[in-house]
């Protein structure tokens, strides 16, 4: 016996212990339909992706108001530089530590905060102020303040380029996405669009942008190169009609992946429509039911599912829900606030983004 146990110690001291497994979770914070507590409370709600989406936990985060009342949610973001993952709220921006679950800090910011990104390397955050004139440049590890970009557009959506070289920023009063160069922050605009917009996401080449506009049920294309729009589409067989949210027809849209379809909101007809990018054009493919009127919608990193901001959870191949998300009281959670993260036992390995945003080219493979 002693033998055995000495042979076994032996083996593991020589091979190691065996890595673990990579896993998938999906963070989904809440209140992320407004302040809204219905649809899953308030913290930081984990979800096992590897095992239909269940439950795991629920983690406690800040963001209360000055009545101590949970906050309206606006943003989800990673960074690997620092094993955090950021929420911003109307208010503030909170930073947790992925691996302790803590509390890092909490900072508040004048004329609050709105849908923030993080840097690909991690280390720096464009944070918009609620619906305002301006975003923050931030420190991702302290949250300190190191530069400010005005435009006085109502500074809303921020979405990080993959080559970390560009920042792209939404205002809820223009029709121009405003693009930023990283190293010495520099403006341009592309457009103008539709009316003004709201989600857009981007191609993993920085050639493309999709957007959301005001009153459209449908979406546009903007050339990230020219600065010009450069295709119209409107759903086809579908009315708009009052929504819930949002004021505009579809306020949701995402790349898959592959970057082969645009997946789009439609909050009246509650349902997601489905094109197909080919090389003669944008076709209407098809259209998938949902639970609630969508207002958001992002994908898994391998793109196998489509994750809209009602929780149900669709597989990107068939077009079917295949999972509905639950807390642990079975309550049907809702966020439009989502993020994948994976896992290495303890450790964050790597990260999604709340933007459905393509992943074809070389920096987000």
């Amino acid at each position: 016996m002693k033998k055995y146990c000495f042979a076994v110690l032996w083996t593991l001291l020589i091979a190691g212990t065996p890595p673990a497994a990579i896993h998938h979770y999906l963070y989904v914070a809440e209140p992320g339909v407004r302040n809204y507590l219905q649809y899953g409370g308030h913290g930081l709600l984990v979800f096992d992706m590897d095992n239909d989406f269940k439950f795991v936990k629920r983690i406690a985060t800040g963001g209360l108001d000055d009545k101590g009342q949970p906050s309206n949610v606006k943003g989800v973001a990673v960074s690997l530089f620092t094993h955090c993952i950021y929420i911003s709220t109307i208010q503030s921006l909170l930073c947790l530590d992925l691996e302790t679950e803590k509390l890092v800090w909490e900072k508040k910011f004048e004329n609050g905060c709105d849908r923030m990104s993080v840097s690909p390397d991690g280390k720096t955050i464009y944070l918009p102020s609620f619906e305002g004139d301006d975003w923050k440049v931030l420190d991702a590890r302290t949250g300190d303040v190191l530069h400010k970009i005005v435009t006085h557009s109502g500074s809303h959506n921020t979405l990080y380029g993959p080559d970390g070289k560009k920042v792209y920023l939404e205002g809820l009063h223009s029709n121009y996405l405003t693009v930023v160069q990283t190293s010495d922050y520099s403006v341009s605009r592309t457009g103008p669009f539709f009316n003004h917009i709201r989600p857009f996401t981007i191609d993993s080449r920085q050639e493309r942008c999709y957007v959301n506009c005001d009153s459209l049920l449908g979406f546009e294309v903007g050339d990230l190169h020219t600065g010009r729009m450069i295709n119209h589409v409107d759903v086809k067989g579908f009315q708009p009609g009052p929504v819930k949210r949002h004021g505009c027809p579809s306020h949701g849209i995402a790349l898959t992946p592959d970057e082969r379809e645009i997946w789009l909101a439609d909050g009246f007809n509650e349902a997601l429509h489905v094109f197909a990018l080919t090389a003669t054009g944008i076709r209407q493919t098809g259209t998938i039911k949902l639970s609630d009127q969508p207002g958001w919608i992002t994908f898994s990193i391998d793109g196998k599912y489509a994750m809209p901001s009602t929780g149900d959870m669709i597989d990107a191949k068939t077009k079917k829900v295949v999972a509905t998300l639950q807390d642990e009281t079975g309550a049907h959670v809702q966020s439009e606030k989502i993020v994948e993260i994976l896992f290495d036992g303890q450790k964050p390995v790597r990260a999604g983004d709340q933007f459905g945003i393509g992943r074809r080219g070389s920096f987000l493979k």
